[in-house]
């Protein structure tokens, strides 16, 4: 079994392969689960911290067709396609958003489909492809109305994904996340950025600015979740998705003052004191036309999970992903 993850040096495609490599193994094109004998983490920089003689890392231009054609053969039995351009860099950058998120979703599936041999191919979409006027429960039939390019770019994969399976050139599958929180690491130019910065940064003891009222309402899930759905996601049956290859991942449904009172249990009234209030109208217009939850009776039936409460993804961050000197430095509650 080989498998390919492109935005492999990513914060979401390194944590896969960590747990593709601890698990050992994954189901194949017949359904049957099989050895992973080899990793390739293609992205536009070079994957590190891998020790394992399993994992090949790759870099390039994920929009470049000779390199994917390259990396995506005929012994190569699935692909997650994770490589993005975030939201807001998306909506600020309109060719590179275009070219990262929308060709190279293409070039991906030609390659599966040049290569022969009908890989699993999992594409990873977003709460963003719906927008406008919204029930406050998203159901699967909800039409798609995004309001950004990175939704517009993502729900266009979601349909050429849904081609080339009807064809049966690849056995795809979408797994639209919710917002992931809290992602580690330094904030980046999503738009929901701030739903991982008003609690990294206060539990590191640093400012952090929230560019939305208190009330939005955000679909969010955790890192660990997050990974867990995409394995299960690409493991299953083709016959278990039926009609749609689509499948809107489970999450909790939480307001940001929410959020902060979470933060405040785990971290401490102090660490809320590092949040400062100042109200965005662009990041909020993008982050206002997101569901703020969707029904999960799908994901649910096929085996899939949310997080418990906000309050235990802020835990969870903790345990994973909080780095240690500044852990020393915020003294956490009930920890």
């Amino acid at each position: 079994m080989n498998v390919v993850i492109t935005g492999g040096a990513g914060f979401l495609g390194q944590r896969l392969a960590r747990k593709l490599l601890q698990r050992g193994t994954l189901a194949g094109p017949d359904g049957v689960q099989q050895a992973i004998e080899k990793i390739t983490l293609l992205d536009v920089v070079a994957a590190t911290d891998f020790d394992d003689a399993r994992i090949e890392v790759i870099t390039g231009d994920i929009a470049d067709e000779a390199l994917l054609k390259q990396t995506i053969t005929q012994e190569t039995s699935s692909v997650f396609h994770l490589a993005a351009v975030v939201s807001g860099q998306a909506e600020k950058d309109f060719e590179l958003g275009m070219r990262v998120n929308l060709d190279a979703a293409r070039l991906v599936l030609e390659a599966c489909r040049t290569a022969g041999n009908v890989p699993r191919v999992l594409f990873t979409s977003s709460v963003a492809v719906y927008g406008g006027e919204l029930p406050a429960t998203v159901l699967d039939t909800t039409a798609l109305n995004p309001q950004s390019s990175y939704g517009i770019q993502k729900a266009i994969g979601e349909m050429l994904l849904a081609d080339y399976s009807r064809k049966g050139f690849v056995d795809g599958r979408v797994a639209r996340l919710p917002t992931i929180s809290v992602r580690p690491g330094r904030p980046n130019q999503a738009a929901s950025s701030f739903a991982s910065g008003i609690i990294r940064e206060p539990l590191n003891g640093q400012a952090a600015v929230c560019p939305v009222a208190g009330k939005t309402r955000l679909w969010l899930l955790s890192p660990r979740q997050a990974i867990d759905s995409l394995v299960a996601v690409q493991d299953l049956p083709a016959g278990a998705l039926g009609k749609s290859r689509i499948v809107n991942l489970p999450g909790i449904s939480v307001s940001v003052d929410d959020m902060v009172a979470a933060l405040k249990k785990v971290g401490g009234e102090q660490a809320a004191e590092h949040i400062t209030w100042q109200r965005d109208p662009a990041i909020e217009r993008i982050v206002g036309s997101w569901p703020g939850a969707w029904d999960i009776t799908r994901a649910t039936a096929l085996g899939l999970r949310a997080d418990d409460s906000f309050e235990a993804i802020v835990r969870a961050y903790v345990e994973d992903d909080l780095p240690g000197p500044d852990r020393r430095d915020a003294p956490l509650q009930n920890v």
